[in-house]
């Protein structure tokens, strides 16, 4: 995939992470939650509850890519549900008209759950133009956790092919990399596994394909990352939920595009809960890459921020928080 184009700048706009936080200091490329607010509604506003965004366990991006007169939208995830999804856009103020393609990253409620919502907002705005959607073809393969009784929990799944394509979704579905937004944005294929200690998501089952029973599904081979190379910094990767192991979706990063620094890696890490264990080899793996930037949130949990707030500092460590935008 080298043909992917080096864009001339990127802006992510959180529209869903788990965390709110619009106080504390940014380096000068992040705006907070608050800081935007003057930018999107003129320089008289009031400061109340209306304006701002919530916060849920999910993840959602909005790019905006720019490489010369030219400007490209895509959307990356669409966090856990409707309302959240759709309040967050409204208060601030974005307009999905212009969407060029939406990605899901992995096949879990938490990523998925407000992806008709976001066509049905793209499609009101672009006159019915059908949306390409990027997806894996086990995403929608039924999915569970098993517990300690042995019982199973099962998740909520994201929605279908059949529904994405009924709500004006144009579903590109396959294994394989793809590059979307003319050929500014790698979708990446299935992530190599072979770092020892990420092993997914411990307990996670998925119905077997004759739906009689659960299978162990730890893996979750349909995860992938988006990446973005932006000029005269080098690689930008979003990693939604990292169930492959950041480093493993690192690694492969570099293996797709050999010579592109690393310049950010964005999303949620899943080093809380069962994976706390390998925080420890994380923060230390996450060092070969001289990253400039950490942007971690969602899954990551304060654990695995703190230790990499010690590694790394504030000079690279960015947490994520809802209503951010990063500029690159």
């Amino acid at each position: 995939m080298t043909s992917l184009l080096p864009v001339d700048s990127l802006d992510i706009q959180i529209i869903v992470d788990n965390v709110t936080d619009s106080l504390s200091s940014v380096p000068s490329f992040i705006e907070t939650e608050l800081g935007g607010l003057g930018r999107r509604r003129g320089s008289a506003w009031v400061l109340g509850g209306g304006c701002l965004c919530c916060a849920a366990h999910g993840l959602s991006c909005l790019l905006t890519l720019r490489i010369g007169d030219r400007t490209h939208t895509v959307l990356f995830d669409t966090g856990p549900e409707d309302g959240v999804f759709a309040q967050n856009v409204s208060r601030l103020g974005i307009d999905l008209g212009p969407l060029e393609a939406l990605v899901l990253s992995h096949g879990h409620w938490d990523h998925g759950g407000a992806m008709l919502r976001a066509l049905q907002l793209a499609l009101d705005r672009n006159g019915g133009r059908k949306v390409p959607c990027y997806v894996h073809p086990e995403m929608f393969r039924s999915r569970a956790l098993k517990l300690p009784n042995d019982s199973y929990r099962a998740m909520e799944e994201v929605p279908s092919p059949a529904a994405l394509q009924a709500h004006g979704g144009d579903v590109v579905s396959t294994r394989e990399a793809q590059l979307a937004a003319g050929e500014t944005v790698f979708v990446s294929g299935e992530i190599p596994r072979r770092t020892p200690f990420e092993t997914g998501l411990p307990g996670q089952h998925r119905r077997t394909v004759d739906g009689t029973g659960w299978e162990l599904d730890e893996l979750l081979m349909d995860e992938r990352f988006v990446a973005v190379h932006v000029r005269d910094k080098g690689l930008v990767v979003l990693t939604a939920c990292s169930h492959a192991g950041v480093i493993n979706v690192l690694r492969h990063a570099q293996e797709c595009f050999p010579g592109v620094k690393l310049h950010c890696v964005l999303g949620g890490l899943h080093l809380s809960g069962t994976n706390e264990r390998v925080i420890p080899q994380t923060v230390a793996a996450l060092k070969d890459f001289d990253l400039d930037v950490i942007a971690a949130g969602h899954c990551t949990g304060w654990r695995a921020l703190a230790a990499l707030a010690n590694a790394f500092g504030d000079a690279r460590l960015a947490p994520l928080a809802v209503g951010k935008r990063l500029s690159f």
